[in-house]
Formats: structure tokens, C-alpha cells, sequence
């Protein structure tokens, strides 16, 4: 496999993780409430990039391969808990 094969694999492969990273901070501003304590849009996309991608791996380590459900569903649940803490979701 070439370079750009690989990187292009990469790149499709962290593709579910950086969109829901990059989403869920727009709907918790719709959804919780303001908080002045809240970290940045961007730090709140990195952190839930770094949990989501970390899923990802896991499930790719765990099923030997990529794509399944429970994978998905767990990045859904680790990103939306990721979330509710960086809004400190615990205090409202």
C-alpha cells in the first residue's frame, strides 16, 4: 500500500470521529444551557476527537475490523459523555 492509499484509509477511517466531534459541540449549545466556565468550541472538538478516535481503535483492536455497529454506538456514547463533562452538564 502506497502513501496516499494509506493516508486516504486513515483519513476515511477517523472520518465518523471528527464529524461527531465536530457536531456535538454545536447541539449541546443548543440543547444545555450557557456556562460561562465552558471551554472553547475548538478544545471542546479536540477532546471529543481524542475520545472518539480512541473508540475507534478500540473497536478496530477488539473486532479486527472496522465498521461495526457496536463500535459507532459506543463513539456516540463515549463523545455525548465527553461532552456533558467538558459542559460540566453535572451542575445544572
Amino acid at each position: 500500500m502506497g502513501l496516499l492509499a494509506f493516508l486516504n484509509h486513515g483519513l476515511n477511517f477517523l472520518a465518523p470521529a471528527f464529524w461527531l466531534a465536530l457536531l456535538l459541540p454545536l447541539g449541546a449549545r443548543l440543547v444545555m444551557k450557557k456556562k460561562a466556565a465552558a471551554p472553547t468550541f475548538w478544545t471542546q472538538t479536540a477532546v471529543n476527537f481524542g475520545a472518539n478516535a480512541l473508540v475507534l481503535l478500540l473497536g478496530l483492536w477488539f473486532f479486527g475490523h472496522d465498521g461495526k455497529m457496536v463500535t459507532y454506538a459506543g463513539m456516540v456514547l463515549v463523545g455525548a459523555t465527553s461532552q456533558w463533562l467538558l459542559r460540566r452538564g453535572w451542575r445544572a
